[in-house]
């Protein structure tokens, strides 16, 4: 089974499988293709014109689908190429593909956020002018304390099915 475009029905499956609604899709795929011509120099098709095997994603749709799919589904790369008709070596290759191409088309329309900053001055210029700002810090790592009272302070609970003795 080889999960295609063409099986997309509904603005439902639309939505599941990418995130995106069939129109957006479109949208965003003009701006993908610029991208990856902008990075290649040639679309998909010419690319894959000399080499002798049949590529598992033939079109830029293709490799914006297939790309989405990836991120919303999280799948293991060996099971996510299964689904899509390819080895899960290729599979981890074309999704770092599309999410290359899928970065600057992102970038080139303006719609990513700033990530690297070269000090917290410039951060807080950045963010000047947002109200509320929230971080997510719940898959951080910590050092775990040598104590036994900052051990119980720190700990979750989460790791036991039966919850911690006072």
């Amino acid at each position: 089974m080889k999960l295609k475009i063409a099986d997309l029905k509904t603005e439902r499956q639309w939505r599941a499988a990418t995130g995106f609604d069939e129109a957006r899709f479109e949208k965003l795929l003009v701006l993908f293709t610029a991208s990856y011509l902008k990075l290649h120099g040639q679309s998909v098709a010419d690319r894959q014109a000399g080499i002798e095997v049949t590529p598992g994603l033939t079109s830029e749709a293709e490799l914006l689908f297939f790309t989405l799919f990836s991120l919303k589904a999280g799948l293991t790369y060996d099971l996510l190429g299964l689904v899509c008709g390819m080895d899960g070596a290729n599979a981890k290759r074309n999704q770092e593909l599309g999410l290359r191409v899928l970065e600057q088309a992102l970038a080139a329309a303006g719609c990513l956020p700033k990530r690297a900053f070269k000090d917290a001055a410039e951060f807080a210029a950045y963010l000047k002018n947002e109200k509320t700002l929230i971080f997510d810090g719940t898959e951080h790592r910590t050092q775990r304390p040598t104590g036994d009272a900052a051990q119980k302070e720190n700990y979750s609970g989460k790791k036991s099915a039966t919850p911690p003795r006072p």
